[in-house]
């Protein structure tokens, strides 16, 4: 194999790799957006008496769009098994930017009255299908055309967009509202984000259109069906796994900023600066736990982590509520690394459970049914158990739960990587 070859490959797999991880940005970034601009996007569409109330409905309306992935999951997933990868990443990132744009021109509710929240849950209805298709499916994707022997930093690749969506929502908002007063935050600079989110999604679009189509590993039956009847105990074996995953990183990397200026006291620009530099680190990370998946296979790295959260979530948040910066940043540190690792073994573990005329219906249905259940759903969760039990702690008690979960399916997977004894 001559030098021009290997570098023709690795640069074949390069352009892969950014296909695969731009979507993500798109599809996290507007998710993240959502969540740290909650406060002003509940005052223009659900107006309550009290903030608590209208924190519910807008996170209720940000669940709402979660339990949609499933579905999305079903139809992006049956695209792949059956058409091909390639068009179900393409069609999967167009159908995020069109209701993200739209959101940042919809009508208050001051202007309009009920029909303000109305289209606002119609947009996260169609977001939330949108995202289903997304992630699993781009795992898939780059883990089934990656070199011998990194399967897992493939497959990280995914989550490291995720984050860097996330990142740019967080630096995003740390940037409006330390340019901009409240008042005006809450009158119209919100819209900013969504506005400028679609140059992102166009991005992603004309990147994924040159990739080369590829064949489906099947183009008969409903893989969805097959996948039920033949492989039950993955299937739940891999919405355990995914617990931890879904609620740690919407309660400690989206919820965790309003829980911030709330219960610790700080502003909206420290908790969003904090969330930025944190997600900055967590980028390596990921691609970090990928590689040692690889060298050591995945159950270990999966164990640990999910684990450490059970031990670690209490100990950390209480630091983070302490309201000094320092304390804040080495408490969500701690989240940032084991949610991090964790993050990026398990979508793969997932989609490596399932054969290939099936895998993206399986795996895409099972992580974003979790994802639904327990990851959308989570900072309405965690308000409801403040609320309840008057301690911002009690949130640390939902994540620990979700940490055993995990952390017992974990112990359930054999071999190197999540394919089960027969």
């Amino acid at each position: 194999m001559t030098s021009e070859t290997i570098d023709g490959g690795r640069r074949d797999y390069r352009q892969l790799v950014i296909a695969g991880t731009v979507g993500n940005v798109m599809e996290w970034y507007d998710f993240a957006v959502y969540g740290y601009f909650v406060r002003p996007i509940g005052h223009a569409f659900f107006p309550a008496d009290s903030e608590t109330a209208s924190l519910l409905a807008a996170y209720g309306t940000f669940a709402v769009g979660f339990l949609m992935r499933p579905l999305g999951a079903a139809v992006f997933g049956y695209v792949a098994d059956r058409t091909g990868r390639a068009y179900s990443l393409i069609w999967s990132v167009v159908a995020m930017a069109a209701p993200s744009f739209l959101i940042g021109l919809l009508p208050t509710y001051q202007e309009v009255g009920l029909v303000a929240p109305l289209l606002m849950l119609l947009c996260r209805v169609l977001q939330g299908f949108a995202v289903g298709g997304e992630y699993i499916g781009s795992v898939v994707f780059l883990m089934e055309r990656a070199p011998p022997g990194q399967r897992g930093v493939a497959g990280s690749w995914p989550s490291v967009g995720s984050i860097f969506g996330f990142l740019l929502g967080s630096a995003l908002g740390a940037a409006v509202f330390g340019a901009m007063p409240h008042a005006e935050v809450f009158a119209w600079g919100w819209r900013l984000p969504f506005l400028l989110g679609v140059a992102v999604g166009l991005t992603g679009y004309f990147i994924r259109r040159r990739i080369r189509p590829d064949e489906p590993p099947s183009r008969e039956g409903f893989p969805l069906a097959e996948a039920v009847r033949r492989h039950p105990v993955q299937m739940v074996l891999a919405i355990g796994l995914s617990v931890v995953n879904g609620v740690g990183f919407y309660l400690m990397f989206s919820y965790i900023v309003t829980w911030l200026q709330i219960y610790a006291r700080v502003t909206p620009h420290v908790s969003l600066l904090v969330n930025s530099i944190n997600m900055v680190i967590m980028m390596p990370v990921t691609l970090w736990g990928g590689w040692l998946s690889d060298k050591v296979g995945s159950k270990p790295v999966l164990v640990v982590s999910a684990a450490g959260l059970l031990v670690l979530s209490w100990p950390s948040l209480l630091l983070m509520h302490s309201g000094v910066t320092v304390e804040i940043f080495l408490g969500q540190l701690v989240f940032c690394v084991l949610v991090g690792v964790y993050s990026a073994v398990n979508p793969v573990i997932v989609a490596d459970m399932f054969p290939a005329a099936e895998r993206s219906s399986a795996a895409s249905v099972t992580y974003n049914v979790t994802l639904a259940v327990a990851g959308g759903t989570a900072p309405l969760v965690a308000i409801w158990l403040i609320d309840t039990t008057g301690d911002p702690m009690a949130m640390a008690f939902y994540l620990m739960l979700a940490a055993a979960i995990s952390t017992t399916a974990s112990l359930l997977v054999r071999r190197r990587y999540a394919v089960l004894s027969p």
